[in-house]
């Protein structure tokens, strides 16, 4: 079957601790241990897959037989891989901790996520998309050759840019329809354009010293818009949290606001809302508004489980939120 949706990505083995209260430096708290399959272009793949849509995974292991162990869970939940092994680097890592609130603090080694290269990546394996995806979790230099390549065969090209690398190259933008950050993400990235600085020094702005996330949500829907504008992307989207988000195109904007719901652990929502967004575009051909609209629905669901690959809702499940939410 031909993957409506190929993401390009990271590949994570999650070491998640649950316990209530985050530990304070030099402490130590007890908490209950559960590893499990992540990383954020696995987690947005495994989001597009479960929505119901034809899915490619394109990434990279070590030789420690990650890629054997994942395949069933990839296979449960649709999805179609193509693991590239790394003898030379370890298998990608997190540590996550989750408090009671549902809040969560991550550190990521990407091992051998970086070690993937454009030789890697079949060009007939990205050919017949209509979605290509990509994040910030691989090495920039393929990143821009996939969305290059994609955006040649016609596909629409989707970035999260997350994390916000040091040595993130804003030329990769210039590949980019879809641009989905976060409020530090955004942040980062209008500190870096050029056109933005200039923007930020005129009315409403008068934005002095860095520009932070703080300044982001004083800012009017307007005011947001002009500032999408000038990252030069034709569709840009901020996840905002509890918050909602925001989405920016040429000529229209719109501000989505999240689901009300009983939040269990966050780690993973912005995963959730990026490969449920792929999914969205595809099944609501390609309008962009109710693709958004779509994914606060995967997100909202994926907050209610534990974990990141293994929150991401089926497509049932998404279309009973979104009904009876639609109705309320």
């Amino acid at each position: 079957m031909k993957s409506a949706v190929v993401v390009v990505g990271s590949f994570v083995q999650d070491l998640a601790f649950y316990t209530k209260d985050f530990p304070r430096p030099g402490e130590t708290v007890v908490g209950d241990f559960r590893p499990g399959p992540g990383g954020k272009g696995f987690n947005q793949a495994i989001a597009a897959a479960r929505a119901g849509i034809p899915t490619l995974f394109i990434g990279a292991v070590g030789p420690d037989g990650s890629a054997h162990r994942i395949r069933p869970f990839a296979r449960d939940a649709g999805l179609h891989t193509h693991f590239v092994e790394k003898p030379k680097h370890s298998t990608g890592a997190a540590v996550i901790t989750v408090n009671g609130a549902g809040q969560n603090q991550i550190i990521i080694s990407l091992g051998a996520n970086l070690g993937l290269k454009p030789r890697d990546i079949p060009a007939p394996l990205l050919a017949p998309a209509q979605v290509v995806l990509c994040q910030g979790e691989s090495d920039y230099a393929t990143v821009g050759y996939v969305l290059r390549t994609a955006r040649r065969n016609g596909a629409i090209t989707v970035l999260n840019p997350a994390p916000m690398r040091p040595e993130f190259d804003p030329a990769v933008l210039r590949h980019t329809e879809v641009l989905i950050p976060n409020e530090s993400e955004f942040t980062a990235l209008v500190q870096q354009c050029p056109s933005c600085a200039a923007l930020l020094r005129t009315a409403p702005y008068n934005t002095r010293g860095e520009f932070t996330e703080e300044t982001l949500h004083a800012l009017t829907a307007e005011a947001l818009h002009r500032l999408c504008r000038c990252l030069q992307v034709p569709v840009v989207i901020v996840t905002l949290g509890a918050r909602g988000c925001f989405v920016s195109q040429p000529d229209v904007f719109l501000r989505i606001n999240a689901h009300d719901v009983e939040v269990v652990d966050t780690t993973g929502a912005g995963d959730a809302f990026v490969g449920g967004f792929a999914a969205g575009l595809v099944k609501l051909k390609h309008n962009i508004f109710e693709a958004a609209h779509y994914a606060s629905a995967v997100a909202a669901l994926s907050v209610m489980q534990p974990g990141t690959a293994p929150s991401m809702p089926i497509a049932r499940e998404i279309a009973r939120f979104l009904k009876k939410r639609d109705h309320k």
